[in-house]
């Protein structure tokens, strides 16, 4: 029988989605036949035998293959009008008709107007992924700067995420890097303060910022509240591109403090107009006539799709980003492109304009689910002519440039795994590798870790940490943490209900080690997985210098490849990236151990008690050696409170 899976997360999506537009939403009819899921006809026979129950009303329709996995998530102004149209393979593209071919059932769904339709589309496509479909996999927000209103000195920030009401924000940019760059801009022109709030309001004394000139000094009084006021006004003015008016005020003030004797001041101003003068300099190309907009460029070459994406405002370029979506083959530039805008905008807020290289699909239907989205007109323009035809040509040949580079980094990809599975023998080429690699200090705050790559690269969303705390572990034993950290790995992989791992049978093992550590991961497959899994082990050799790593085999002899062997860059590319991971999971966990209290571990103290406790006693170890006497002497501390403590320091009944 052929039945759908994933039929309870794509309910919750549908779920989730009424319910966040249950005032102007209402589910009509949901037509799904197991009748018809049980039927083993497909292609055009399988689409037909649901035409006589299709209304025309607007909604969406689901193509399933014989196995149940969603082919296809689309749209439709009139369902039945859509659907009939694939009851016939003439007048389609080879990616629809072997589609349509490839289809066993369908799933529908009306809704009250074609805009709800669009949205509960990209809904579904977000949750369920088909393969037909054009996908936006990357998801990651944007940065901003925030300057926060909610202190008398604002601070100015970088700011990830949901914008709150009654604050500044400034973006977005299309990468961290942009807004460091900004913001230390800020900070040697406008000396404005970067610390939390509950810093400024500890300060004695001024801190190294204010000592190196990036901080005015506001915490202790360097500076008055309306001068530091000026300054933010500044600030916001020079985020919205008004520089030029910004330099003028500053050499007014200049030549007034010179003529009053305060060449003190004249000096700062001085400074801060030359650094502006600077800044202007290397700031690139602002278009004058952009104000607020972003551009979106397009460049294809067979299957491979890239969208650069411009981030203009105030006049100002904020920068781009490069994105690769995924499409099935054959996929038009204005279906690409409408379903990019959709995605990328889902919970992204969308500026006035928006450029775009391609005409878009359905470019109305886009604009007015863009507004009612977001509660603003955006208007969707491909332009002919003048200042912004030049941008696009502009932006297309970066995403050309950019595209180009990814298909030459694919290839030489492809080319290694071939080379790879040669030189050692591999029955094919690997799709699924898996490195691991373990990071500890002198045995403390140990942590494992899993790194993937395809024949597309580093696949970061299937990467894994594994905190090592078996207390059977000797501190500092890497051949038990690598068989710890292993056996976890393939217990997960064993478990049907844990479904990220289901399928995802490694087809190659790396290990950051040698013999030892090669044999204990051979132990876990050989106890845990009935595959061949081939297994090699990288080891940094005497000296510890890359180039000379030593490969490890199960039940081979070790070899050593030439220096300049590619095979050999690949394999020290892999385990490097296995190593930043872990090493990055590591940091993290020592950092939250240093913020770590021992009064944490104890059942029932909770924030109040323990300020209350270390007021009383000044620090931790004055509460573990404190009698049981004193410690009921703590307000808010009962005697059982009291003896809970008591013992966790004393070791009993633990």
């Amino acid at each position: 029988m052929c039945r759908p899976r994933g039929i309870t997360s794509e309910w919750n999506c549908l779920s989730c989605f009424l319910q966040t537009n249950k005032d102007n939403h209402s589910l009509q009819k949901i037509s799904h036949s197991k009748d018809n899921l049980e039927k083993k006809d497909s292609g055009t026979d399988a689409i037909k035998s649901y035409l006589r129950e299709l209304t025309s009303a607007p909604g969406v329709y689901r193509m399933l293959d014989c196995d149940g996995q969603v082919l296809y998530v689309g749209k439709a102004k009139n369902l039945k009008n859509r659907v009939s149209s694939y009851a016939r393979l003439s007048g389609h593209s080879a990616r629809i008709i072997r589609m349509i071919n490839s289809t066993a059932s369908m799933m529908f769904l009306t809704t009250d107007t074609e805009i709800e339709a669009l949205q509960l589309e990209q809904n579904l496509i977000k949750q369920l992924k088909p393969k037909f479909n054009v996908l936006l996999r990357d998801d990651k927000s944007f940065p901003d700067i925030l300057i926060s209103k909610s202190h008398s000195f604002p601070k100015v920030v970088k700011s990830r995420g949901r914008r709150f009401s009654g604050n500044k924000y400034f973006g977005p940019f299309a990468s961290a890097r942009a807004v460091n760059q900004t913001l230390n801009y800020l900070q040697k022109v406008f000396q404005l303060r970067n610390c939390s709030d509950s810093i400024f309001d500890s300060r004695t004394r001024p801190c190294l910022q204010y000592q190196i000139k990036r901080c005015s000094g506001p915490c202790v009084g360097k500076i008055t509240e309306l001068d530091y006021q000026k300054s933010i006004n500044d600030a916001e003015k020079f985020l919205a591109g008004k520089t030029l008016e910004i330099k003028r005020d500053l050499a007014t003030e200049m030549a007034v403090a010179s003529s009053e004797l305060n060449f003190e001041r004249a000096a700062v101003l001085r400074d801060r107009l030359q650094s502006l003068t600077y800044i202007q300099g290397t700031q690139g190309v602002n278009p004058k006539i952009v104000a607020d907009a972003d551009l979106l460029a397009m460049a294809m070459e067979g299957n491979q799709i890239c969208i650069q994406i411009f981030f203009f405002r105030s006049n100002q370029n904020w920068g781009n980003k490069a994105f690769f979506p995924q499409s099935g083959s054959g996929a038009e530039a204005g279906e690409i492109l409408q379903a990019f805008i959709m995605q990328f905008y889902r919970e992204r807020r969308p500026p006035s304009l928006i450029l775009v290289s391609h005409e878009v699909e359905n470019k109305s239907l886009v604009s007015a689910a863009l507004k009612e989205n977001h509660g603003k007109i955006v208007k969707i323009e491909m332009p002919s002519k003048g200042e912004k035809i030049k941008l696009i040509y502009s932006a297309m040949r970066n995403a050309s440039e950019e595209l180009a580079r990814k298909i030459s980094s694919f290839e030489n990809h492809t080319k290694l795994l071939v080379s790879l599975t040669k030189k050692f023998k591999l029955d094919k080429v690997p799709e699924r590798i898996e490195v691991y690699d373990n990071s500890h200090l002198q045995g403390s705050h140990a942590v494992g870790a899993m790194i993937v790559a395809g024949p597309e690269g580093f696949i970061r969303s299937q990467y894994r940490k594994f905190n090592i705390k078996d207390s059977r572990i000797v501190p500092g034993d890497d051949v038990k943490m690598m068989y710890h950290v292993l056996t976890r790995r393939f217990a997960r992989l064993n478990n049907d209900n844990d479904t990220r791992f289901s399928t995802s049978y490694p087809e190659l093992i790396l290990i950051d080690g040698g013999a030892t550590q090669v044999k204990a991961a051979a132990l876990v497959l050989s106890e845990m997985c009935k595959k061949n899994i081939p297994i090699i082990g990288i080891a940094k050799g005497v000296d510890r210098n890359a180039g000379k790593e030593e490969l490890y085999f199960v039940d081979q002899p070790s070899i050593k490849l030439k220096h300049n062997d590619p095979i050999l860059f690949f394999i020290q590319r892999l385990r490097d990236e296995a190593h930043r991971y872990v090493i990055g999971a590591h940091r993290k966990k020592r950092k939250a151990a240093i913020h770590f209290n021992k009064l944490d571990e104890i059942n029932g103290i909770g924030s109040k008690r323990k300020r209350a406790l270390l007021a009383h006693f000044g620090s931790t170890k004055g509460v573990g050696v404190a009698t049981l006497a004193d410690l009921k002497k703590v307000d808010g501390i009962s005697s059982t409170v009291a003896e809970v403590i008591y013992n966790h320091f004393n070791d009993f009944d633990r």
